[in-house]
């Protein structure tokens, strides 16, 4: 009992986890050893918050007196902490990773047709103007023996959105993250979304629209398999 505490029986434990030795425990301690790591790990994100916020409550007052606001009135009294904690829930992204995400979500099947998940909701901020963009996500993957949890593609473009991003690099974020994840035949990735950069200010186009896309392995370099990915996802 005594060597878990010194270095050496450290190590044993980290070899132990690393080299898949995790996978011998029982499903009761694996869960209970996530568990506690991911509350582990969100206590300190949320420490880390609270840290922060006094200054971001700070600029967003200075924010409000530069637009000749007056701070005190009775509808601005706690809108700076308001907006502060809003901006930390916008951008939670950053304390995310994917690997995180997908867990144990990943399970050997072989499934050799493109997997689909079409018209996720995305919600992201410029980084350009800090205002809203929003829209779908489309994204297909042909297995390679691994598929992965529906939910967790869904949770992948979340992560990556709340951050301040561009469109770009947002799909081409999410590509790659299930790329490198999978090891898939190939991965597609479509966002349609609406910029309030465009629609608030600026040219004022109400019903523009962005498309973007990302395509990897097959989906690049066969175009009747890129062609049946968009032709799933196009909307009816």
């Amino acid at each position: 009992m005594n060597s878990h505490c010194n270095g050496t029986g450290k190590q044993l434990v980290t070899d132990f986890y690393y080299n898949n030795g995790f996978s011998e425990l029982s499903l009761e301690t694996k869960k209970t050893t996530v568990q506690q790591r991911k509350q582990h790990e969100t206590s300190g994100k949320d420490a880390e918050d609270e840290s922060r916020l006094p200054a971001l409550e700070a600029a967003y007052s200075s924010i409000l007196r530069g637009l000749g606001e007056d701070t005190d009135r009775q509808g601005l009294l706690r809108t700076p902490l308001r907006a502060a904690r809003a901006m930390q829930f916008l951008t939670k992204g950053y304390h995310e990773d994917v690997y995180d995400i997908l867990n144990d979500a990943i399970f050997d099947e072989d499934h050799d047709e493109i997997v689909i998940v079409k018209d996720i909701e995305m919600f992201s901020l410029c980084e350009h103007h800090l205002v809203p963009f929003f829209g779908r996500v489309h994204i297909g993957y042909l297995p390679n023996k691994k598929v992965v949890g529906l939910s967790k593609l869904a949770r992948i473009v979340e992560m990556y959105s709340r951050r301040l991003q561009v469109q770009e690099r947002l799909t081409k974020q999410i590509a790659m993250a299930i790329s490198e994840a999978l090891q898939p035949a190939g991965v597609a990735v479509v966002i349609e979304a609406a910029h309030m950069c465009m629609v608030m200010r600026g040219v004022q186009k109400m019903n523009s629209r962005t498309v973007t896309s990302c395509m990897l392995g097959v989906f690049r370099e066969d175009p009747k398999t890129r062609e049946e990915f968009l032709r799933l996802t196009r909307t009816a």
